[in-house]
């Protein structure tokens, strides 16, 4: 027999925040700290929502909860309903000034650091009224947040799913592994520069993610270059400065230091190989049309991967659709 459960009447936004934050905090401690109500208080909200539900919600643990199946459904539903309130307050506010809004992005951290500063730039120069709030992540960590309505677009590298994800993924630039060096670096004085002059001088290589740290391999294994004991570093100022200051090379993305690239302290070392293709770009949700806001940012997007396309930073890849 099927159970009506009236949730359209029953379900009060209050509701949806308490098991948010309790999904979050695995706690009802920490989730009440959270809401600034008292943890009685959200324990009552907990069972009026099974109340309404018919459905256990969570499991007591010794320390903490654990969501149900039931539970986590009903977080999941939470999430993207407050997303749509959330896109429904920055739709009036449009409304009422078409320079006002939020764009919500997601990135991956090499965008972070390659073109997102140039686009939003550019956006604050020809949109000053528009926020942006920025989620900082790996694509199977961003993809739930983009499905749910919490980020408007992905930007960053785009790796080919295992299986078909339903999001439309839209390559705009490569942006290839190379060999990066200052601007007076004696490599230079040799051109085109050989794999010879390359072995003769140490590596400062990022410690970055696990795909693109395999990335830098192969392509580290593809010139033969195979360092003793390279420098690593997590620090993109770190690894700035030891480029600025000392003979080493460093071999990664080369956005990663696109501020350098353009400003002229540091260059493009040619490689004596094609390096393999990386595609770059953004994911939409499907049948979800962007928001004004967002619109604004990625046609900033676009125009500053053609202006670092121009200047050799990026290779801008042709007009293609969605797909």
């Amino acid at each position: 027999m099927t159970v009506r459960r009236y949730l359209d009447q029953r379900l009060k936004l209050h509701h949806l925040r308490a098991v948010e934050a309790i999904i979050a905090q695995r706690s009802l401690l920490k989730a009440s700290t959270l809401l600034g109500i008292t943890q009685p208080a959200l324990t009552r909200t907990v069972q009026e929502l099974e109340d309404i539900t018919g459905q256990r919600l969570f499991d007591r643990l010794p320390r903490g909860v654990r969501p149900t199946e039931a539970g986590t459904a009903l977080a999941q539903a939470a999430r993207r309903i407050r997303a749509e309130l959330r896109r429904l307050d920055e739709e009036l506010d449009q409304l009422a000034d078409p320079e006002r809004g939020t764009v919500a992005l997601g990135t991956l951290p090499v965008a972070a650091t390659g073109v997102l500063p140039g686009a939003l730039t550019r956006l604050k120069t020809e949109h000053p009224g528009l926020r942006v709030q920025l989620e900082q992540g790996r694509t199977e960590e961003l993809l739930p947040k983009l499905a749910a309505g919490e980020i408007d677009l992905i930007v960053g590298r785009l790796y080919e799913p295992a299986i078909a994800d339903g999001f439309l993924r839209e390559p705009l630039w490569e942006e290839p592994i190379s060999i990066l060096a200052r601007t007076g670096h004696p490599v230079f004085a040799q051109e085109p520069v050989t794999l010879e002059a390359l072995r003769g001088y140490d590596l400062v290589l990022p410690t970055v993610s696990q795909r693109v740290g395999q990335e830098i391999e192969s392509l580290l294994s593809l010139l033969r270059l195979t360092p003793t004991s390279p420098l690593r570093s997590s620090s993109d100022g770190f690894i700035r400065e030891m480029l600025h200051a000392t003979d080493l090379i460093s071999i990664m993305p080369r956005l990663m230091m696109a501020g350098d690239l353009l400003r002229g302290t540091l260059r493009v070392v040619s490689l004596p190989v094609p390096a393999p293709p990386r595609p770059a770009g953004i994911i939409l949700p499907r049948g979800r049309p962007l928001p004004p806001a967002a619109q604004a940012f990625l046609g900033c997007l676009r125009a500053y991967v053609a202006e670092i396309g121009q200047r050799g930073l990026a290779i801008t890849l042709p007009d293609s659709s969605a797909r």
